[in-house]
């Protein structure tokens, strides 16, 4: 279980590049040795782009590990890719010191068991220990403008957020403001990747190594100390910790929260990016695997009742109508996309009908509609209040051994004696069913992953 542990003591150092002061240390939560780490038992594969669209060409035995990196020029800009060289492997010792030392957990959003919610990890990176409370509080900052944009904001119950703490030598970021400027910090993060300004790089082994002291981390977000504009998307990334990808963002920029977004469409939805790089090209290959990709007409869609065809014509929140439209999987010609300019193509706009769908389906690969602070493997009392957290658009029932009972429709907290469960001396059974029926999703292989129920035994 969560303990409380008093803050490491302060170094009284200014907020790197924020010129922000630390705010004074207070008590934080830290996990107990008692406290497992709950991976999760299957990994989704990670999001790739149209074949041939991203695929490096084959490195020399020789050639030094590449990692492929999405960055972002500016906030209205479409984003790039580019690969970096990878970081060495942890050593032994690497691993022992980060697993013995800092690392402590503080959990900012809590909705639900784990495994029953998607778990968001934020790890922070040029924070001394001085200013981790300034990273909690930059964490549920960043977390509110994510969680506010749709299907997020929908959704907001489904999610448990951890703040992970990495404390740093120093404050800020390397290469903040400029380039010359080096710093020490606990996940390397540094301005300046590669030669490219805006690219936010970081060593993704400590992130890895940081991440696996949460409970669960099903999607990883580094919060780097700075408030210049900038992060990246590490979208190759499979961890054996259960997470795909890794985003980075600057903590203090009121536009890199939209950077963090994107890179969940691809984490998460598994989307691909709805962009090209200006440049004449077709593409050729086979029908990409993504929901936002066709080399399919919206003719073609409608008839052969493929991709998006549910959706095409309808209104859709980022402007415009579906349909099928140019340009994208960095072709100009070849590959259509389902909206003109949705979130995947350029950054500060929503997600388009197909994208919101698939975001809908990536939530519930890791949470379930249902969930319960009770445990379902110890018998309750008559006198037990039972409460479940479902979405706003769930249907919720409720059943006593098997009958339904009507007037308990979409009620989240229960007695089972109010229920009707009766006081004859034998044991009962009190069941709740949730089934989500947003309009946000059309597709019945989605739909099947948004039903589930929980069960109690009531004793006499």
């Amino acid at each position: 279980m969560l303990r409380r542990s008093p803050s490491i003591p302060g170094t009284g150092r200014h907020r790197g590049a924020t010129g922000r002061s630390p705010r004074r240390p207070s008590l934080r939560t830290s996990l107990s040795g008692a406290l497992a780490v709950a991976a999760l038992a299957a990994t989704t594969a990670a999001a790739s782009t149209a074949q041939g669209a991203t695929t490096p060409a084959p490195s020399s035995p020789q050639a030094q590990p590449t990692q492929r990196v999405e960055y972002f020029t500016g906030p209205g800009g479409h984003p790039r890719h580019t690969s970096v060289a990878a970081p060495k492997p942890l050593s032994r010792s690497q691993k022992s010191a980060i697993a013995a030392g800092d690392g402590d957990v503080t959990p900012i959003v809590q909705n639900g068991p784990v495994g029953s919610k998607l778990d968001v990890v934020f790890v922070g990176d040029g924070y001394t220990s001085a200013q981790q409370e300034d990273f909690h509080a930059d964490v549920r900052a960043k977390w509110a403008k994510i969680s506010a944009v749709e299907p997020y904001a929908s959704y907001a119950g489904q999610f448990n957020v951890w703040a992970v703490d990495a404390v740093s030598h120093d404050s800020g970021v390397s290469g903040d403001p400029t380039q010359d400027v080096v710093r020490n910090t606990a996940l390397g993060s540094a301005f300046f990747c590669d030669g490219t300004e805006r690219l936010l790089c970081v060593d993704t082994g400590k992130v890895e190594a940081y991440a696996a002291k949460a409970p669960a981390a099903d999607l990883v977000v580094v919060l780097s100390n700075s408030t210049k504009y900038g992060g990246a998307g590490y979208n190759d990334i499979s961890s054996k910790v259960g997470y795909d990808g890794i985003a980075t963002a600057s903590s203090d920029n009121d536009r890199s929260d939209q950077i963090a977004v994107h890179e969940t469409g691809h984490s998460l939805g598994k989307l691909a990016d709805e962009y090209d790089y200006g440049e004449s090209g077709t593409y050729s290959g086979p029908e990409p695997q993504q929901a936002n990709l066709s080399t399919l007409s919206a003719d073609q869609m409608a008839a052969q009742r493929q991709k998006w065809y549910r959706w095409l014509g309808r209104q859709s929140p980022d402007g415009g109508t579906v349909g099928a439209y140019e340009g994208g999987g960095y072709y100009q010609y070849g590959l259509n996309r389902p909206t003109e300019n949705s979130i995947m193509r350029s950054l500060g706009r929503e997600f388009n009908l197909p994208g919101r769908e698939a975001m809908i389906a990536g939530f519930y690969r890791f949470g379930s509609v249902l969930s319960s602070p009770l445990a379902t493997d110890r018998p309750l009392t008559r006198g037990t209040r039972i409460h479940v957290t479902v979405p706003a658009s769930a249907q919720l029932k409720w059943y006593v051994d098997g009958r339904e009972r009507k007037s308990a429709r979409g009620r989240t907290t229960v007695v089972p004696r109010a229920l009707g469960v009766p006081a004859d001396g034998r044991r009962h059974t009190v069941t709740a069913r949730a089934a989500d029926r947003t309009a946000a999703v059309r597709d019945p292989a989605v739909r099947r992953l948004m039903s589930g129920a929980l069960s109690w035994k009531i004793t006499p």
